[in-house]
């Protein structure tokens, strides 16, 4: 009888053989088959970056959630692992729900939500959840040790998950989700050996319109001030913002002797559609790297059609910039450009212009706006488009609005809706780094200020690139571009 992991394994590899390539990243993480979501554990051990994350192998829907495993010696180039965990046991029946992991001594170590459905599966109202420990002096092979904190603070708690764990002055802290009515709380609790934990108390907790559930906190010191980073459920969309079904943000301020972090507003780590359930790792350089789940809850999803589902961001850097976070693809993965393509000079004809010189669908792209004289209309750039014109993805400066848009309504297969940020009044230049995937763009603003991550699904023909100028003023110019090589060894 082969053990759940083998089981999980041979799943993979039936998969595998099934898979359409069409949408499939080449230099993103993804599953080998299967369904992808939370980056579950980031951790540099033994000279090299492993990245855990929510699995499940069977099937490219979510299902009982098991750890998928992958890591790179340079957060570039990557190699899928075994599968790191399997749920089973009666601490974790039905899922090795997110968590965190680090390396204590000579030992990997996984903290992970136990989940347990005490009634019918999927009714969120009889739940058993426990926070759990395995480790591993490979890095490949794990052991279970079972559930290290039983309880959450108060009884009538019952979604109680994600814990991160860091180390600091000599103890073991982890932070936590959990859900009191509806009420968001982050519980903090600290130990010398990750097997037995004391709570201290609750770091923070919501109010009216903050959501009713924080998932994948992550807590954090950047250049003397507190960052504290999680994911809301259930907050409401105001304006321009806060459009997605759920969010990723952060709030910078001061963790207190008492274990209270006050702060300012919650501020979205990332504008675009597809950004949930970030997690940090403070680099061997000291860096704050973070990555992300590159999807969204309830959002369409074509590549289960092709027995595969879900990709995780690229790296990227954190840098404390006043009382906001600066955002920056990680500096290795200029690693991945190939030959340098023609430079596009700036032009602002009215109109559209093909830029044969450039396409491709998996790219790096530098676009420079100048936005003097740009009062009224749209300036910018169409990526993968399609020969008709029927499909292509627009990024591009809204003068009217003063506001620069992601716009998917003809980004291909189920895919549409509008993102968008504001660009100040004063600001006559616009740099930005994209990067384009097969089923993803990644938009990066050059000093750091925003990012648009989002999910694409054209035709494999929709190649092309064009410049977009059709208003008055202001020019659009390509001065860089690569095409971009594989990131899987």
């Amino acid at each position: 009888m082969p053990s759940p992991l083998e089981h999980a394994q041979q799943a993979l590899s039936e998969g595998q053989s099934r898979l359409i390539d069409d949408y499939r990243p080449d230099y993103h993480l993804a599953p080998v088959a299967g369904w992808m979501n939370d980056p579950n554990g980031v951790v540099f051990f033994r000279g090299e970056y492993h990245v855990f994350y929510q699995h499940h192998p069977f099937d490219a829907k979510w299902g009982p959630m098991y750890w998928g495993h992958a890591k790179s010696a340079d957060l570039v180039h990557w190699q899928h692992l075994p599968i790191a965990l399997a749920p089973g046991d009666d601490f974790d029946r039905h899922g090795c729900f997110s968590g965190s992991a680090v390396v204590c001594g000579d030992t990997l170590a996984l903290i992970y939500t136990g989940h347990t459905w005490l009634g019918e599966v999927g009714d969120e109202r009889f739940i058993r959840q426990v926070q759990c420990l395995a480790t591993s002096v490979d890095g490949i092979q794990f052991i279970k040790h079972g559930a290290v904190i039983e309880d959450a603070p108060q009884e009538t708690i019952m979604h109680f998950r994600d814990p991160k764990v860091w180390q600091e002055d000599g103890h073991w802290y982890l932070i936590a989700g959990a859900r009191l009515g509806d009420k968001p709380l982050l519980p903090l609790y600290r130990s010398i050996d990750l097997h037995t934990w004391e709570f201290l108390d609750y770091v923070s907790s919501g109010n009216e319109g903050d959501g009713y559930m924080w998932e994948c906190p992550d807590l954090f010191r950047l250049n003397g001030r507190d960052v504290l980073l999680y994911s809301p459920q259930g907050m409401q969309p105001e304006g321009y913002e806060r459009l997605n079904k759920y969010q990723t943000g952060y709030r910078i301020g001061r963790l207190d002797n008492e274990w209270h972090f006050t702060g300012g507003p919650f501020i979205e780590l990332d504008n675009g559609h597809d950004f949930y359930a970030a997690q940090t790792l403070e680099a061997a350089d000291g860096r704050r790297l973070v990555w992300a789940w590159l999807d969204m809850w309830e959002s369409p999803m074509p590549s289960q059609a092709h027995h595969w589902c879900g990709m995780l961001g690229l790296p990227r850097e954190l840098e404390l910039q006043g009382d906001r976070l600066g955002v920056f693809p990680a500096r290795e993965l200029t690693a991945l450009r190939q030959a340098p393509l023609p430079s596009i000079a700036p032009w602002g004809e009215p109109g559209s212009r093909w830029v044969p010189q450039v396409q491709g669908d998996r790219l790096e792209i530098h676009v420079h706006l100048d936005l003097l004289g740009c009062t009224e209309g749209h300036l910018g750039i169409a990526l993968r488009c399609s020969a008709d014109e029927q499909e292509q993805t627009l990024l591009y400066y809204d003068a009217s609005l003063q506001r620069l848009v992601l716009d998917r309504s003809r980004s291909g297969a189920q895919v549409s809706g509008q993102r968008s940020v504001s660009i100040e009044p004063t600001q006559t230049q616009l740099h930005l780094r994209v990067f384009l995937d097969r089923s993803s763009i990644e938009v990066f603003e050059e000093n750091g200020r925003f990012s648009f991550s989002s999910r694409l699904y054209p035709r494999p023909d929709s190649l092309g690139v064009k410049l977009l100028a059709n208003g008055t003023g202001g020019r659009v110019a390509i001065p860089k571009a690569w095409p971009l090589d594989s990131g899987w060894l």
